[in-house]
């Protein structure tokens, strides 16, 4: 098979610290380095045929205005042996109407294009329409950095789902580190330092934050606002500094002129980064909400910052969930006054940047790197990843009772004296991202799960390991057990999510009914009491599922707890609620949209049904993991786990991918909860077809497991299977294998002759 050695960039060349340029650069040299027989180019676009500072990487100059350049362009690409080009596309960088001129090049062009689109308008001009339509015609794949890009791309441009990808912007890998240092360095110690940086442009909102610098230092006399870079060369090329010195202007007016600080200047990324980590705090004050991704955000964020912003397209995305805070367009007092908060309350902003940092690992350039590689694989390039070898698998879609033996070598391999890691590179357990209780609250299910007849247990000290690390997320101050912790064994946050708490009172739910130890079974019983109440306060319809399934074996082990039972009926009241409140006939669900772990809230409802001899529970619990079923199934009648591209689309036929074991795994719980209830059998086959998915029977017909130590891969994207494999899919394997194993034991029992009859 021919193996495609060269590809090509084409991005813009205004100053390296600029934009696409920087971008570019970054993901070429990024690819670059993931493979060793690789050789990529860039071909530079220049400004009026001035070429900026760029590396000596750049095979081919352009010049935006001469049609010529574009074709000769195309020549070069087709000749040079380039397996494919990736285009790196923002308005004003190519010449033409809308930069129309670069169809010159794409329409000559005999190899895959990726187009990487650095702006989507949601209101284009009819020419900049017919441009980005010509372009995504061209193009094999086209590529956006968050998902408000994708929205517009299908309801704006038309582009179908198939042809569009989701890369984050990448960031450096950069440790995480205090400020004080790069104070030191930089001149600025003693200060509270708030910093924005990129290139100067009326829309930045430079005057919003600089009116909020009075109320910021009535609480933080020390403040200082650092604003790090040049003006826009055609901003000065229309109108030399003008802006600039309006924006001092603007500080003296307000008084706050020792306290603002333009460094006019570019700086190269190791000065760059050096210039972000003295930063308490970093500040996007934009004032248009129609940015579809900011480097300078990316980076902060990455550097694990504290970022206040407002809520254009990309930090609403980036900053969601408590990553960051977000503040109203033009509102000076709202920035005030967050900003000043996070300068005086260390541990709200410490907090904000260890999960800022913790979250961006994903971001990291040698990851992005990774996704685009899968994508010039899917665009067309000859060179194919590897086949995985399948299992063979027909033994099992045949018969439900011959299911793979339990092997734990992949799990053992994935615990060290602390827990459960996170994440794994490949099979690797990778230390970067440490622990979370989420993953060994699933462990300790699987130990719950090992102890049934038929299957090894799990050593002592490793049950209790997990058990220990449960002890230590609970944080009696906040009520709520923490989730994530570093490798270095320090908590990274006081309190985790609603579904953190509620996933781990199910395992303490399960552990205090069927732990091998005594012991800790009445501890579990006892931490669960305590934490319990915790769970009235919460909105999360999968914490109420998680807490329920804890309270199905909780209240088998302490019937007489009261409390206990009446939380049962609270929460299943309050899925019924919602359900009633939402499900339609065509959306037999309890919210507008499907995300993870879906197969849970029927599970949930199912068993609290069949505890309490509730009807209504059961019925609604079986309807909709019918509906549920259906919305899982592909065209082949295949499992298809409900895609992650899909999480948060309201009402919509769900996307075929990422798929995730943690579906698989939930719904074949379900399924097997569905038949012990009504006796269908036909639940048992589902649950069967469900767990094929792991050995093969998938859109991609390749197996996720490894037989032989029972690692699990993370996934299938639409072209390969995620060759990571994690904690959370390894438990969700070795969940879903337990359950089926347990139901072919059973079936097989069933079968035999009983010999006193016989």
């Amino acid at each position: 098979m021919a193996v495609v050695k060269r590809i090509a960039f084409i991005g813009n060349s205004l100053p390296r610290r600029c934009g696409i340029a920087t971008f570019t650069t970054d993901l070429q040299c990024a690819v670059a380095a993931s493979r060793s027989d690789l050789e990529t180019v860039i071909v530079a676009m220049t400004d009026h045929g001035q070429l900026y500072d760029y590396p000596s990487t750049v095979g081919l100059q352009i010049n935006d205005d001469r049609p010529d350049d574009y074709v000769r362009a195309a020549e070069y690409l087709n000749s040079g042996g380039f397996g494919a080009v990736s285009l790196q596309h923002e308005f004003g960088i190519f010449g033409g109407e809308a930069g129309s001129q670069i169809m010159s090049l794409l329409s000559r062009l005999t190899i895959p294009i990726v187009t990487t689109l650095h702006t989507v308008l949601p209101e284009p001009t009819r020419a900049q329409r017919e441009v980005i339509a010509r372009i995504v015609e061209a193009s094999s794949k086209v590529v956006v950095m968050a998902e408000k890009g994708r929205e517009l791309l299908r309801s704006v441009y038309q582009v179908p789902d198939e042809k569009i990808e989701i890369v984050p912007h990448g960031i450096p890998e950069f440790a995480f580190a205090e400020p004080d240092a790069a104070k030191a360095r930089l001149g600025f110690s003693n200060k509270s330092v708030i910093l924005t940086f990129g290139l100067l442009s009326p829309n930045k909102g430079i005057e919003v934050m600089i009116d909020a610098m009075p109320a910021i230092l009535k609480t933080r006399p020390d403040a200082v606002y650092v604003v790090l870079g040049a003006t826009h060369p055609n901003l000065v090329r229309d109108q030399g500094e003008a802006y600039r010195e309006s924006l001092l202007a603007h500080a003296r007016q307000a008084g706050v002129e020792d306290h603002v600080i333009f460094l006019d200047q570019f700086v190269d990324q190791k000065k760059l980064l050096d210039f972000i980590s003295m930063a308490d705090v970093y500040v996007t004050p934009y004032l248009n909400e129609a940015q579809m991704t900011s480097g300078t955000l990316a980076y902060s964020f990455g550097l694990g910052k504290a970022v206040v912003s407002t809520p254009y397209w990309h930090a609403r995305e980036l900053l969601a969930n408590g990553r960051g805070i977000l503040v109203p367009f033009g509102d000076a007092a709202a920035i005030g006054i967050e900003i000043a908060k996070l300068l005086t309350n260390d541990v709200l902003r410490q907090a904000m940047c260890r999960r800022a940092y913790s979250t961006s690992r994903s971001m990291t350039w040698e990851r992005t790197a990774e996704r685009y590689m899968s994508v010039f694989d899917n665009a067309g390039w000859k060179h194919r990843l590897k086949t995985i070898a399948r299992s063979d698998t027909s033994s099992l879609l045949r018969d439900s009772r011959a299911p793979p033996e339990m092997r734990i070598d992949h799990f053992l391999s994935m615990c060290d004296d602390t827990g459960l890691f996170q994440h794994a590179i490949h099979s690797v357990p990778d230390r970067t991202h440490g622990y979370c209780v989420d993953d060994n609250a699933r462990a300790l299910l699987v130990a719950c799960a090992l102890n049934n007849p038929g299957e090894e247990r799990l050593p002592e000290a490793l049950t209790a390991r997990f058990a220990a690390f449960v002890q230590h997320a609970w944080n009696p101050g906040t009520q709520r057990f923490r989730n994530f912790m570093g490798f270095n064994r320090c908590w990274l946050e006081d309190k985790g999510s609603e579904d953190s708490h509620g996933r781990t009172l199910w395992a303490l739910g399960v552990c205090a009914l069927t732990d091998a130890n005594l012991s800790r079974r009445s501890w579990a019983a006892s931490l669960f009491s305590e934490t319990l109440a915790a769970a009235e306060g919460f909105r999360s319809p999968r914490a109420w599922a998680f807490v329920l399934l804890g309270l199905d074996a909780y209240c088998s082990a302490a019937p007489d707890d009261l409390r206990a039972a009446r939380m049962r009926t609270v929460l299943a009241n309050q899925l019924i609620l919602i359900f009633d409140t939402v499900a339609t006939d065509d959306w037999v669900w309890f919210e507008d949209g499907l995300a993870y772990d879906n197969a849970r809230l029927s599970q949930a409802l199912i068993l609290t049904g069949m505890a309490s001899k509730a009807s209504r529970y059961i019925n609604i619990g079986l309807e909709s993991l019918r509906w549920l079923v259906r919305q899982q199934t592909s065209a082949k009648g295949q499992f298809r786990p409900i895609g992650t591209a899909g999480f948060g689309d309201r009402r919509q036929p769900p996307q075929a991918f990422d798929q995730q074991p943690l579906e698989a795994a939930a719904t074949i719980a379900a399924c097997l909860a569905a038949w012990r209830v009504d006796h269908d059998v036909q639940w048992k086959n589902e649950a069967a077809r469900v767990f094929a998915w792991f050995l093969g029977s998938n859109d991609l017909s390749v197996s996720l497991v490894d037989l032989e130590t029972g690692s699990c891969r993370d996934g299938l994207h639409p072209d390969r299977p995620n060759e990571n494999r994690g904690g959370e899919s390894v438990v969700s394997y070795l969940l879903g294998l337990s359950e089926i194993r347990q139901i072919a034991r059973l079936s097989e029992s069933r079968s035999r002759p009983d010999p006193l009859v016989a």
